[in-house]
């Protein structure tokens, strides 16, 4: 009875600090500092009340806050002490409202102490009030550090920032304040706690970027895989997928950037010395010496925190020069100083000193002392590469400007210069210096220009009549070898206006046999106009050689094919005889080699179609086509022309002659053979080579250029299903740690051969078959499983990324896609559900049941993907959506096992790879209720981890973060 009456009696005293009998702070605290030093009893009813929990931390925080009379030092001491009653300990388990409310007031109380240190900083100054100056700033700067030494409070603090803007403002300027005045003080340990509660302060907005570096691992395998994997597929591709490509490898696995550099340098380096010889070497030298650098350059444009990027490359290669035997190699093949020529290179677009430049070379030329050498009457024959593509790029932008030229004024000095271009090595060194530097797609759109100015014909000599055909059967040619070189997308035009398509590209399009691309011979294509074939079928078979003048090019070359199968038929039922068939053949291939290159095309779409006993003659005729005409009265630059012919024969006929087992010699060409081609062993089914590549690859640790070309004629074999599956089933069989990480850094980098793809196919089929069936859990236990878990979340994020960015490269476009299934009948969300919420949340005001209401079922797939109204008719947002809920009822589930563990790793992972702010990522598909359940995984249950996956530039992402960490 007695405790009720004092109860009472306090009513009595107080009537107007309280509501419905609870105290309010605010009033409290006014009526306790009205005199110089605070009223005790009202003071010990406010702590009681604290204490009792009847007030809330947030409104005697707020009502501290607004006290300002800082030169009442007893009454900033009984503050003080009053927020020592629970400043570390903070915590809310009311609505998320009130949450929000406790952010507010924690950057209030912030700001307060600040602006109460800087008041006893300036005070500091005045001799008199020294001491007692110095004691109370030093009970400030301990309550500040107390305050900011818990990161939950600087997690509510970053929140209530993102909040409320301006008052953040206000705190900077507290902090501009106390800063100039701590120049002033004497007293230095006074002043280096100070320095630390600032710089505490300052790193709050950015308490999620701070990431550590690896610095126990040397080799980065998946850098060196997504390089040589670049070099080997994709010269042509542009730079800036590849440097977004390699960030993201960087940023996930954070690798530090001296050794980020280096890897890169090493695989150059092994891709040059490993390539075969011929196109792929000059392929690979272009690469290495013309587009890396340029890659670097745009490396350099990305944030570097403190460190200068220039450092960096001059510490990458002073790490490579101690890899003596592999330069030393690369030197052997280029028959050159490589390091030199690669120093000079960066040193020039800006990436080394002068002074570190020069310091490498003499340190490089000391240790070529003692490097073996070929016999010096080998290596005087030998023009080095590297050295030739450094002087061809330049010369690819003198020939473009050439063409650019108006043809028709001097076609003969046209002439000469493509000439020059088909000597010796010319052609295929200038290409790979257009494919490195990005020319090549102008280069080719100047030679169907060309192509196509040749069907001007006008009163013609017979001189300028072979000038014409000249300039047609080179620009054919030359399309055809980069067509076959370089992937056919690099000739087709963006958008040709309608009924405007040039020649070639209908000709290349229709006509012309590529790898895994079957020719119909009785396509209308094949069939032109009627008249055309019977006068080209009488022209070729009556005159003794080809006419020049008024010949239309670009119609023989189309009514060829219909010629030929009239000429086979003839000789098939004896009505020619093989002398004729001779005749002809030197007909077709005696001026312009085009039209042998087209009647090929088509006899190639023809055998395939024969049964065995039937192919003879129409082999024996490839023969004939692919054999060069010996004779005087060739047009000129026949020999060059031949070479560049026999080449494209040679590829077009690969795959027929392999199926027919048929051999036919093409004349030696000084080109390699084709490089990469046939590399799967016979009789072996695909499954086992998949695997065995695999374990080479596991064993060696790191991906050569051969066995990515397997990958990727596997991956075109069985499909990506097919593929991801069982790859995915050989990392789950790995047991020892080192090995599973490894396997997930070159899986990772094997699945770039189609991320896109094989990503929708491991998040939306295999995870949740391995996750919904448990006769499959035990194989996601640790270590595999942890590693799938990483590989997940890798693939994830890149596929994202660079799927927002519209960056699938030609390589991946030009891919026959088998549909793996249509993603959104196969995962069904319902599409009137976004609308609904959108209209629960258009207001930015939380709906109180959301968060707080114990049925949560209408809310439980809200996520901020839809609050973003990020389209859900994308199969990857679709495939995403789904995984997050199907993790979410995981996580909500009774029952617990690996597969519960498998998903807390991912989320682990997803928080480890990300960027500051998840916005954009893949986060914000995930429902805001998971937030609540991974709190309670004892790994998760951090406030840096609440603010790493909630969407905090939402309102309601605040709110689900405040709430979430306010709880902890």
């Amino acid at each position: 009875m007695e405790r009720l009456s004092v109860g009472y009696k306090y009513e009595e005293v107080f009537p107007p600090w309280s509501h419905l009998g609870h105290p309010q702070p605010e009033a409290l605290l006014e009526q306790a500092m009205i005199g110089p030093s605070p009223n005790p009893l009202i003071l010990s009813y406010l702590k009681y009340a604290i204490s009792s929990q009847m007030v809330s931390y947030s409104t005697v925080l707020t009502a501290i806050s607004k006290f300002d009379d800082f030169s009442r030092d007893l009454c900033v001491q009984s503050l003080l002490e009053i927020m020592d009653m629970f400043c570390d300990r903070l915590s809310c388990h009311g609505k998320a409202e009130e949450c929000i409310g406790l952010c507010r007031a924690l950057m209030s109380a912030l700001n307060w102490l600040l602006r109460c240190a800087a008041f006893y900083t300036e005070k500091v100054k005045e001799t008199l009030e020294q001491a007692a100056a110095e004691s109370q700033l030093k009970m400030c700067l301990e309550r500040l550090e107390k305050m900011l030494g818990s990161t939950k409070n600087r997690a509510l603090i970053h929140i209530a920032k993102l909040e409320e803007t301006s008052s953040w403002s206000t705190v900077e300027q507290s902090l501009v304040k106390l800063g100039e005045n701590l120049n002033s003080l004497s007293n230095s340990p006074l002043r280096s706690q100070a320095d630390d509660c600032v710089s505490l302060i300052k790193s709050i907005p950015t308490m999620l970027s701070v990431h550590s570096e690896q610095l126990n691992k040397t080799g980065f395998p998946t850098v060196h895989a997504v390089v040589l994997l670049e070099g080997t597929m994709n010269l042509t591709g542009e730079t800036q997928p590849l440097v977004e490509q390699l960030m993201m490898v960087k940023r996930m696995q954070r690798i530090p950037s001296p050794l980020f550099v280096l890897e890169i340098w090493k695989a150059c380096f092994v891709g040059l010395i490993e390539s075969p010889e011929g196109t792929e070497e000059l392929k690979w030298t272009a690469f290495t010496f013309l587009k890396i650098p340029q890659v670097l350059v745009k490396l350099k444009k990305y944030p570097q925190g403190e460190k200068d990027f220039t450092e960096d490359v001059n510490c990458a290669f002073e790490f490579l020069l101690k890899l003596t035997p592999l330069l030393d190699k690369a030197d052997q093949r280029c028959n050159c100083n490589c390091m030199n020529l690669l120093l000079q290179e960066c040193s020039k677009q800006g990436l080394l000193s002068e002074a570190n430049m020069t310091n490498l070379i003499t340190k490089r030329a000391a240790d070529r002392e003692h490097a073996p050498r070929l016999k010096s009457a080998e290596n005087a024959n030998i023009q080095p590469n590297p050295g030739l593509i450094l002087r061809a790029e330049p010369t690819v932008t003198n020939i473009l400007k050439t063409m650019d030229a108006d043809h028709s004024k001097s076609p003969e000095g046209l002439l000469g210069v493509l000439g020059h271009m088909l000597s010796g090595k010319s052609l295929d060194l200038l290409l790979a210096a257009a494919a490195a530097t990005g020319k090549l797609k102008s280069f080719a759109r100047k030679f169907i220009k060309l192509n196509e100015f040749t069907k001007n014909i006008t009163g013609e000599s017979s001189k300028s009549a072979s000038v014409r055909a000249l300039l047609f059967d080179i620009s054919f040619l030359m399309l055809c070898h980069v067509a076959q070189t370089y992937g056919s997308e690099v000739i087709l035009s963006e958008s040709s206006p309608p009924g405007e398509v040039p020649f070639f590209e209908t000709w290349m399009l229709t006509c012309m046999p590529e790898e895994g691309k079957i020719l119909n011979p009785d396509h209308p294509c094949f069939r032109p106009d009627s008249t055309k074939v019977e006068s080209l079928v009488a022209l070729l078979n009556n005159s003794s050689e080809m006419k020049l003048v008024q010949m239309k090019w670009h119609e023989a070359c189309l009514s060829i094919s219909a010629a030929i199968l009239e000429i086979l038929n003839a000789w098939e039922n004896s009505v020619l005889t093989f002398e004729s068939i001779q005749k002809i053949t030197d007909n077709i291939k005696g001026k312009v080699c085009s039209m042998a290159v087209c009647a090929v095309a088509w006899l190639v779409a023809h055998v395939r179609m024969l049964g065995l006993d039937e192919r003879e003659k129409s082999l024996q005729m490839i023969r004939q086509l692919a054999t060069p005409l010996y004779s005087e009265n060739t047009l000129q630059f026949y020999n060059e022309r031949v070479v560049i012919m026999s080449s494209i024969l040679e590829h077009m006929c690969a795959d027929v002659l392999q199926q027919t087992a048929t051999q036919i010699k093409f004349p030696s060409t000084g080109m390699d053979t084709i490089p990469y081609w046939n590399l799967l062993p016979p009789k072996k089914p695909i499954k086992e080579v998949l695997t065995s590549v695999f374990t080479k690859v596991l064993e060696k640790g790191w991906v050569d250029s051969r066995s990515i070309h397997i990958f990727d004629t596997l991956l075109h074999m069985g499909g990506v299903y097919w593929f991801c599956n069982n790859l995915v089933k050989e990392l789950l069989k790995e047991t020892r740690k080192e090995h599973t990480l490894r396997a997930v850094e070159l899986l990772y980098a094997i699945f770039c051969l189609d991320m896109q793809q094989l990503t929708l196919t491991l998040l939306g089929h295999i995870l949740p078959n391995l996750l919904t069936d448990s006769s499959k859990w035990h194989t996601l236990m640790d270590p595999p499983g942890k590693a799938l878990a990483k590989l997940s979340v890798w693939c994830a994020l890149s596929s994202y990324s660079s799927h927002n960015k519209g960056q699938a490269s030609a390589r991946q476009k030009k891919r026959h896609r088998e549909d793996i299934e249509d993603y959104i009948s196969l995962f069904p969300l319902d599409d009137t559900q976004p609308s609904k919420l959108m209209r629960l949340l258009s207001s930015n005001e939380e709906d109180s049941n959301i968060l707080s209401s114990p049925n949560r079922s209408m809310s439980s797939s809200l996520s901020a993907s839809q609050l973003h109204t990020v389209s859900m008719r994308d199969p990857l947002n679709r495939v995403l959506a789904n995984l997050f809920l199907l993790i979410s009822s995981i996580l909500g589930a009774k029952t617990a096992g690996t597969h519960t563990q498998f998903v807390q790793w991912f989320m682990e992972e997803c928080v480890d790879c990300l960027e500051q702010g998840s916005r954009g990522s893949i986060l914000q598909f995930m429902p805001f209720t998971m937030v609540s359940e991974l709190v309670k995984v004892s790994t998760m249950s951090s406030p840096k981890i609440v603010l790493a996956i909630t969407d905090l530039s939402l309102p309601l992402g605040r709110r689900v973060a405040a709430k979430a960490i306010a709880a902890l």
